[in-house]
């Protein structure tokens, strides 16, 4: 598993946001790691997004409630600080996590939210997958499907966690929960659904929507 990295020393201006693709990482230490980024940085600290892949686990957001995991079984159970209920991550998902400072990108949260999500509909447009997003149910969605599901945390400005899209992961463990607090939300993924097939495809293919949804620009290679 790769490491998960420490945030750098803020630039004298915050350049572009910096791409991270951290491969498969336990979950744990990147939840710690982005609450120390968010605590650490400053007005200058240029932004980040993060790609990765965790090994299974279920996650509880902060009020969820555990009448919504339904039987566990030998997968770890993470209570955590974003939104939401209960989800599941494994490897096959493509996790997301955007560490954005609001105030500088000009963004609230719902508009934060509303930018994950449309960055996944034009990734599956792009394949001429017709998904979709619901206003009183954050995630995206093919056919009454599930496809991806998104939950933040704001901090200080500072926004993390962020979105995870089934790829090509086993989708066998959301039988043990009712996924986001929905009993019976039967979930899909690109890999059925003509899109890529793999993680590091669909974070490529991501990539470009998701930076254009924030109106963020990536880092320039060679800068500091």
């Amino acid at each position: 598993m790769s490491a998960v990295p420490a945030p750098r020393a803020a630039a004298a201006a915050a350049p572009g946001v910096r791409l991270r693709h951290l491969g498969l990482i336990a979950y744990e230490p990147t939840w710690r790691s982005m609450q120390r980024f968010t605590q650490e940085r400053t007005a200058e600290t240029p932004d980040e997004i993060w790609f990765l892949e965790h090994p299974p686990v279920f996650t509880l957001g902060l009020n969820a409630s555990r009448a919504h995991l339904l039987d566990a079984g030998d997968i770890p159970v993470v209570q955590i600080d974003r939104g939401g209920q209960v989800t599941y991550h494994g490897p096959g998902q493509l996790v997301v996590y955007p560490l954005v400072d609001l105030r500088r990108a000009g963004l609230g949260i719902r508009d934060f939210v509303t930018a994950l999500e449309r960055a996944v509909i034009a990734l599956a447009a792009q394949s001429g997958i017709r998904a979709e997003c619901r206003r009183n149910a954050p995630g995206v969605y093919v056919a009454g499907r599930k496809l991806a599901s998104v939950g933040v945390r704001v901090r200080r400005q500072g926004a993390y966690h962020g979105l995870a899209l089934n790829v090509s992961l086993d989708l066998a463990p959301f039988a043990r929960i009712n996924p986001c607090g929905y009993a019976g939300l039967e979930m899909t993924r690109l890999l059925d659904l003509g899109g890529p097939e793999t993680v590091a495809e669909a974070a490529a293919a991501l990539a470009p929507h998701l930076l254009a949804a924030l109106g963020l620009e990536a880092q320039q290679p060679g800068t500091a």
